[in-house]
Parts: structure tokens; sequence; C-alpha cells
């Protein structure tokens, strides 16, 4: 039970650090790597598409476990601290995630996917 506590905390406070990004990525104090990194780290949480798929036992998950909190990790380092302390402070007082920002972000990522693809093709067949 301890474990299942300690998963359910985590997906809290990850949940919570996407609302936080949201909302910092529309603040103009926010640097444009900021944004840039901000962007990229809603568009992978939202994303169909997993860098390791979830079907594959036990490493399928690996990325939802490792890959996404490092990419928060490293949006939070960029983001200036009177804005995060802000944006931290309008998420507990319960604004929701910007759904049109996190839509762009996962079609932006699916169209990585999708060019990364084509890339490796294009270089197989040539």
């Amino acid at each position: 039970m301890r474990i299942l506590e300690k998963i359910k905390r985590s997906a809290k406070q990850i949940k919570k650090e996407i609302l936080v990004l949201s909302l910092a990525i529309k603040d103009e104090r926010t640097p444009i790597l900021a944004k840039l990194l901000i962007g990229i780290t809603i568009g992978y949480a939202l994303s169909p598409i997993d860098l390791i798929p979830d079907f594959i036992p036990v490493i399928g998950f690996i990325d939802d476990l490792i890959i996404l909190p490092l990419l928060i990790l490293l949006s939070l380092k960029f983001i200036p601290e009177e804005v995060l302390n802000d944006c931290r402070d309008s998420v507990n007082n319960e604004v929701t995630l910007n759904k049109k920002l996190g839509q762009f972000s996962a079609i932006m990522i699916v169209l990585i996917w999708f060019f990364l693809a084509g890339l490796i093709l294009y270089k197989l067949v040539k």
C-alpha cells in the first residue's frame, strides 16, 4: 500500500507541475528558451506517442517515470523564481490547464515524430 500511495502522490505532483508550466509559458517574464522547453515538456506529457511504447513490459513505463520528470525539472530550472512562485500560487488557487496549449504541444510532438520517422526512412531507402 505504501508504494501505491507514493505513486499517487508523485502523479499528483507531476500533474501540479504541468499546471505550473502551463501558466509559466504564458507569462511574459518567462525566457524564450524556458518557453521552448515547457512546450516540449507539456507536449510530451500529453502526447499519445511515447519514446518507449507502454506495451513493452517494464521498460515501456520508463519514459513516464524518468523522462517526463526530467523534462519537468529541466523546464523548471529555466523559469525565474518569481514567475515560478506566482504560477505555483495560481495553481494552488485551482487554475486549470490551458488545454489549447496542450493540444498544440501534442500536435508538435507528433509532427516531430513523423519528421524523424520520415528522415530515418529516407536514410534507409537512400
